[in-house]
């Protein structure tokens, strides 16, 4: 009996060539990382599109869609930012960027997102003041804490603690100009020698994200919802070490299992407590934070 012939290779339905000559028609100046990540990058939309066979109505509603993201930002609003805080792009990058392998258990200070908000125009301002500069309904707070070196374990003084929160009405002061003045809510502090800092702060409140946007449509489309929880955003900075980008979230906040933007980890959940003999706040916030000597590689990946 003669053998079965083998089945035809099956006729692939779309042009196989096509998307190599689109990568290929990059010109010989294009750079390297430049080449490397636009090339990984239409592969993987033409791909996507092929996967889902994407209708030309649904990429014009793509391209609206793009359109309406640069429409609405300016130079307070960064709708292209929040939209990859929405489909968790942001976290996936600070995850990659700051992914770090440890000889122990005991890991670094986590980073997280920086979030739209953040302003280079935050004052300086010295230890045990406050960052509160306008009417508020808030919990005003006593935050401190120390920062030191994951290696050695020493204080790290003249580290420069960068921090920025919402009002209890869920706006930042230059979402708020009716009712904040510029930096309200903001400011940076150095640590001293023993690599310590203290400020009155506000108990965060959770708020939603704007939904008059582009990002509101997307998350209407997803039936998710647009709250995230109560968090205070937080740069720890020296010279000699690298910087964190963090936010730190209450532990009792509703929302730390659903947050629109992916953004809390475990190690960033903190607990305020009621602060007795300070007339000047009702709770308080101990955070110390552990930073990685920027020549230091830590413990080598296993590949295993």
């Amino acid at each position: 009996m003669a053998p079965t012939p083998a089945p035809a290779p099956a006729t692939s339905r779309f042009d196989p060539h096509f998307t190599q000559n689109v990568v290929d028609a990059m010109g010989p100046k294009t750079a390297p990382r430049t080449r490397e990540v636009l090339g990984c990058l239409i592969k993987h939309v033409h791909d996507f599109a092929r996967e889902v066979e994407l209708t030309t109505d649904e990429w014009m509603m793509g391209v609206r869609f793009i359109n309406a993201v640069g429409q609405i930002s300016d130079a307070k609003r960064n709708e292209g930012q929040r939209i990859s805080d929405v489909i968790g792009l942001e976290s996936l990058v600070d995850e990659i960027e700051h992914k770090l392998a440890t000889e122990t258990d005991e890991i670094p200070t986590s980073s997280t997102i920086l979030g739209p908000f953040w302003s280079p125009n935050a004052p300086f301002r010295e230890n045990g003041d406050s960052i509160i500069m306008s009417p508020h309904k808030g919990q005003v707070s006593l935050m401190q804490g120390r920062v030191v070196d994951f290696v050695t374990k020493k204080p790290v003084a003249g580290a420069v603690v960068d921090i920025w929160q919402a009002s209890s009405n869920g706006k930042y002061d230059f979402q708020d100009p009716e009712n904040q003045v510029d930096n309200n809510l903001r400011g940076k502090f150095k640590t001293d020698g023993e690599g310590r800092y203290h400020f009155y702060c506000l108990r965060p409140t959770p708020y939603s994200l704007p939904t008059d946007g582009p990002a509101g449509v997307l998350l209407n489309m997803m039936d998710r919802h647009p709250m995230r929880p109560a968090h205070i955003h937080l740069i720890i900075s020296h010279d000699n070490y690298k910087p964190v980008t963090n936010q730190i979230f209450p532990d009792d906040d509703p929302y730390l299992e659903s947050d629109s933007v992916f953004a809390v980890k475990d190690d960033l959940v903190v607990n305020f407590k009621p602060l007795e003999g300070d007339s000047n706040a009702k709770l308080g916030l101990e955070y110390d934070v552990l930073l990685v000597p920027r020549d230091w590689a830590g413990k080598p990946a296993s590949h295993l």
